[in-house]
């Protein structure tokens, strides 16, 4: 369920000095782009674990970067970045600038009608070709077994190779991967949340 308008939001989104503008960061810093950002928790995990790179959030729900921008705003932090538009729009801000996408618990689309919509589907890995600037890599998380099953294959499809892989990314060897709200909500609950991570050169 979409998150409702806060009654400060113009208020809220006025006070973020975070927003990106046609100079991107003072360095020459990797760029990494989480899609469908949330309300931060892993992007400011990752800004603050990795100062040496520079992170870029997106999120097309004003509502919600609201709730990040509450939590980014106790912070002074210059590898941080964020997007209030929509995912079709991003490549106009960010063509050739990328080093990593992360997909973080990206919405299923369940039913088979709307598999085109899925973020891992192949006329979005095509946008995202449109992102990077060299090798392609990407770096997914979700708690949705067939979405999990249907991102892989569509990855491999597209000539993606996997590097890394698990079913249950709390009891596995990957660390640096900070907990997103659905992420803390999901795996309270017991559910295992699957993690893979591919390139293609």
């Amino acid at each position: 369920m979409r998150m409702r308008n806060p009654k400060n939001m113009d208020e809220i989104l006025n006070s973020c000095n975070y927003f990106l503008t046609e100079d991107l960061f003072n360095n020459n810093n990797d760029i990494c782009l989480e899609i469908g950002m949330g309300k931060g928790n892993f992007l400011l995990g990752m800004c603050l674990n990795h100062p040496d790179i520079n992170y870029i959030g997106v999120e097309k729900y004003s509502s919600v970067i609201c709730s990040a921008i509450k939590k980014i705003n106790e912070y002074e932090l210059d590898n941080l970045k964020i997007l209030n538009i929509d995912i079709m729009d991003i490549p106009q801000y960010l063509y050739g600038k990328i080093k990593t996408i992360y997909l973080n618990f990206s919405d299923p689309w369940p039913k088979k009608r709307n598999t085109k919509r899925r973020l891992t589907s192949e006329n979005f890995l095509k946008l995202y070709d449109n992102l990077f600037k060299d090798e392609k890599h990407i770096i997914l998380k979700t708690d949705n077994d067939d979405f999990y099953e249907f991102s892989k294959e569509s990855l491999l499809s597209y000539g993606y190779k996997i590097i890394n892989e698990t079913y249950d990314l709390h009891n596995s060897d990957i660390t640096d991967s900070p907990k997103t709200e659905y992420e803390e909500k999901f795996s309270s609950q017991g559910v295992k949340i699957k993690y893979i991570e591919v390139i293609k050169k």
